[in-house]
């Protein structure tokens, strides 16, 4: 057993204590338009997180612009203001803060920021372990369903226990366990099985035993 392999157990030993003390349901909406669990479409803004590439213009100071990376502590860097805590905050409250900071130095500056290689904050990804083609962190996209996190991590392997895969998401503060059927929605194409992906969420693959 090689060493990622070995962590990958690991991860998923772990995952499965942690159900222990969680709550579980088998009652899970099916994927609609917009997030089961949110009462607003327009509910979910993207966050800058740690890896995110940050463009920041300021209008009339080319001299001061520029792309700027974001460090593992969240934090980036510019010309005139050092350690700005950026992780956490949408493109445009960003914008609204280095003005403020800005005020200092530049008279009513005006300031834009994009982001470009989207990470985001952890607490925002989608996590799959256990069985999959590709276990991994995926980055959250906004009426993201199980079949595109799937496909994202490349489907199943052939020891994969699909239909005994567990997914678990914070529910009013607290961590709840849902049953999904992956072998149906990917294998027997029963989209009646296709559900919708929150930021934070959690899904575990067992491994099928013959």
């Amino acid at each position: 057993m090689n060493r990622s392999t070995s962590l990958i157990l690991l991860a998923v030993g772990a995952s499965l204590s942690l159900l222990n003390g969680c709550s579980s349901t088998s009652t899970l909406p099916q994927a609609t338009t917009r997030p089961s669990l949110t009462t607003d479409v327009n509910d979910y803004q993207y966050l800058i997180g740690p890896g995110d590439t940050l463009t920041i213009f300021v209008w009339r100071n080319p001299e001061i612009s520029g792309q700027f990376i974001v460090r593992p502590d969240g934090k980036v860097t510019t010309s005139l203001v050092e350690d700005i805590d950026v992780a956490g905050r949408t493109p445009t409250m960003l914008a609204r803060e280095i003005e403020e900071k800005l005020s200092v130095f530049i008279n009513n500056p005006r300031v834009t920021v994009s982001v470009n290689g989207f990470s985001g904050p952890l607490s925002e990804q989608v996590r799959v372990i256990g069985e999959a083609t590709n276990p991994s962190a995926v980055n959250y996209t906004e009426h993201m369903t199980l079949l595109d996190l799937m496909i994202a991590v490349g489907g199943l392997t052939e020891f994969a226990d699909g239909n005994n895969a567990k997914l678990v998401r914070v529910v009013n503060g607290e961590q709840t366990t849902f049953e999904i059927n992956i072998d149906d929605l990917i294998r027997e194409g029963e989209i009646t099985e296709n559900v919708d992906m929150l930021p934070g969420d959690i899904v575990i693959i067992p491994e099928a035993w013959y």
